[in-house]
C-alpha cells in the first residue's frame, strides 16, 4: 500500500495532467472554485450510490461504483487541500486527536 504522501503526490500529478488538457481545451485550467464546484457533483453521485447501497435505487454493479465514486471524492478532497496549501495529513491527525479527546471526556 502507497503511503499518503504518494497518493497525495499521485493526486497532485494527475490534476496537473487535468490542468495541461483544460488549457488545451478551454484555454485556461479550472479555478479552485471550479474544482471544489467539480467535488460538489461526485458527492452527489456518491449519495445517489450510497442509496443503492441501501437498496432504495436501483444501480447495476453499485458495489463497485460507490468504490470509484469514494476514490474521486478522495482525489478531489487531496486535490483542493494542495491548491489552498492545507498540509491534509496534518488537518486530519489534529482533528483526529480533537475528536478522540472529546470521545475521552
Amino acid at each position: 500500500m502507497q503511503s499518503f504522501q504518494e497518493l497525495d503526490d499521485r493526486a497532485w500529478a494527475i490534476r496537473q495532467r487535468y490542468a495541461s488538457l483544460e488549457t488545451d481545451r478551454y484555454g485556461r485550467s479550472w479555478s479552485a472554485e471550479e474544482v471544489a464546484l467539480g467535488f460538489v457533483g461526485d458527492v452527489g453521485d456518491l449519495m445517489k450510490l450510497v442509496q443503492a447501497a441501501e437498496g432504495v435505487r436501483a444501480i447495476p454493479d453499485a458495489k463497485a461504483k460507490l468504490a470509484h465514486e469514494l476514490a474521486d471524492c478522495l482525489w478531489s478532497v487531496m486535490v483542493l487541500a494542495r491548491l489552498y496549501e492545507v498540509d491534509l495529513g496534518a488537518a486530519f491527525a489534529g482533528t483526529m486527536d480533537e475528536l478522540e479527546q472529546r470521545l475521552a471526556g
